[in-house]
This record gives C-alpha cells, structure tokens and sequence, in this order.
C-alpha cells in the first residue's frame, strides 16, 4: 500500500429539517491508501453513501459540514470550481447502486459513455467510440458496437451495471467510490460484476471506497474494512482479521447475526433493540442500548476511535466486548 490518497478527518455533516439542521454525520476518521480497497459497511441509514458522496461535493442543499475530506492532499471542501470539475472528471468516479436511475434513458449507451471524453477533454468522437467498446469488451459486453447505438431500456441490469463499470473507467481515475454497486442484481450476477470492479481496479492500480451491507463480500474484495453505526465509523480492522480481530461489539453482533450454512439448523442471532439515526444518537455510544457489554460510561460519554490492535474501535471496553459480545463464537468466521 502506498500512502493516503483520500482522507477523512473528522468528517461531519448536518442537514436541514423542517427549519433545524439534523446530525447525520457524526464523527468519520477514515484513510483509503493509493491502491488499496476499503470496505464501508453498516445497516441503511448509517451514513455509507452521504460519507462516500462527500469527496465528490455531491450532498443535498442546505448541508453543513465539518471535518475535512482530502483527495491527495487537497481539502474538497476548499477547491474552487475549477479543481472540483477536475476531481470529478478525471480523479474521482462513482459507480451507483441504481443504473437506471443514472443514465438518461433517452440517450445511447455510446452517448453516455463517451459524452465526457468529447466535451471535457476535446476527444475526437471516433477515437471515444473506439475506446468505450473496448472498456465495454473489458467489462465483459460482447458486441461492444451494437451496444453502442443501445438505450439503457435495452439493457438488462446486469449489463447496465457493467456499462456504469465502463463509464467509471473511461476517465481513468485515481479512486473508484462504489456505492453498492450489486444491490438491484442477483446473486449470480453481483458475483460477476464485482469480479469485473475487482479486475479492474486490481489491473489499473486503483484505489477504491467500497459501500456494501454485505460484510463477507467486503472482505473478500478489501483490504481493509470500516465499520459505520448511526453516522460514526465505530471501527476499522485489516480484512483479513475481521472475524478473529474485530473487537467492536457491533461488529461482532453482525458478524453473528450472519446465516452460517455449516452450522445446521441454528436459529440466527438477531440484534437486539433497534438501529438508531444519527439524529438520535445521544451523548453516549449509540450502541450502547442495544450492547450487552455496556455500561454507564457509555451511555454518559461518546467513545473516540482507539488502537485495537492492528484495527481501531470507538468503544470504551473493546477487550470485554471481543471476549463477551456475540459474535466469539468460532463458528462465525465462516463466510
């Protein structure tokens, strides 16, 4: 790995509701090195995709935030127009969970792809052409001219998720922001095209912010995973070590609550209590109701990220709640 191509530094971000501004983005302490993969996981509402739509200055109206997001050193929130439309179109691209919703359905799929290549950077429209059928042929589009002329209402989703793959190519940036990009596919496709991000990323050297709520997906594809509860990253661990080195006791709740196909009929584990907003998070943890290592202190007082190890964790007791929280038991590390 090399050093941080993006950062996030104390990032927080408060949103106007019915004329007050609402928390939701607490607290995001978050490294992504050049090359390497990290995998933003947590439930809906947690905050992956405003933190991940944060580098690009992609937040709704009215936002507030603290905190600093750096791209190679730059501060996004200091850029003027000119180097934000530069981060944007050769830096940074984003890979959206819904194509359709993404892609203008009156237009080719040629006209999408190569839209930028001609206007931003004055490329001839036959050389643009020519490169998006190759992307389209890399990502695993046969008949990469015919697609071309293609709408999106032609497409399948798999497809269509492949040629947002393309898109996000085609500029060739540094980062790659992924924003559940296999949620709307099934399982056989989601399998196929983040084989196809994988390959892509891998074969380019790219950097990549991986937003999924799926944690074994995640730390096959990563190399490092970051854990987000109620508009906090709550903790970090290399991969590799999710399952024997997380110690956060929310962690280890999701990592128990997962379905194990060797353990039997085992009935899950479900979390206990309900996920809280940002917004209702209150000084303490916002764990701290539904954890069952929990105590005063945390109810009382907000917990800041800590070494754990070779991760790092916002809790008061990480030790008791990797030795007492479920999500121990060995039966767990099963992906």
């Amino acid at each position: 790995m090399g050093t941080s191509l993006l950062e996030f530094d104390g990032l927080h971000i408060t949103l106007p509701v019915k004329g007050a501004h609402r928390t939701v983005i607490h607290r995001v302490d978050l490294t992504v090195p050049t090359g390497s993969a990290v995998g933003l996981v947590g439930e809906s509402g947690s905050g992956k995709s405003l933190t991940a739509r944060s580098v690009l200055r992609l937040l709704p109206p009215g936002a507030r935030v603290g905190g600093d997001v750096r791209f190679d050193g730059s501060s996004v929130s200091a850029m003027d127009p000119a180097a934000l439309r530069t981060l944007r179109s050769r830096e940074v691209a984003m890979i959206f969970q819904d194509p359709r919703a993404h892609i203008n359905p009156l237009r080719t799929v040629g006209d999408f792809l190569t839209e930028g290549l001609v206007t931003t950077r004055g490329e001839r429209r036959g050389a643009a052409e020519a490169r998006a059928s190759d992307l389209l042929r890399e990502v695993g589009i046969a008949d990469a001219p015919r697609r071309l002329r293609q709408r999106p209402a032609e497409l399948s989703g798999g497809l269509l998720q492949r040629v947002m793959i393309a898109a996000a190519l085609i500029t060739e940036p540094r980062l790659l922001l992924a924003d559940e990009p296999t949620t709307a596919l099934d399982v056989t496709t989601q399998a196929e095209v983040m084989a196809v991000i994988d390959e892509a990323r891998v074969q380019r050297g790219l950097a990549m912010l991986f937003i999924t709520h799926d944690l074994a997906l995640a730390s096959a594809v990563c190399d490092r995973i970051a854990v987000m509860y109620a508009g906090s990253v709550v903790e970090q661990v290399p991969a590799a070590l999710l399952y024997d080195g997380s110690c956060h006791p929310y962690t280890r709740a999701l990592l128990a609550s997962r379905p194990d196909p060797g353990a039997g009929a085992q009935p899950l584990r479900a979390i206990g209590g309900r996920p809280l907003s940002a917004s209702e998070a209150g000084p303490g943890c916002a764990f701290a109701p539904r954890c069952p290592a929990a105590q005063d202190l945390c109810t009382a007082e907000r917990p800041l990220p800590e070494p754990t190890g070779e991760g790092r964790a916002a809790c008061h007791f990480p030790r008791l709640a990797h030795e007492g929280a479920p999500g121990t038991d060995r039966r767990t590390r099963h992906v």
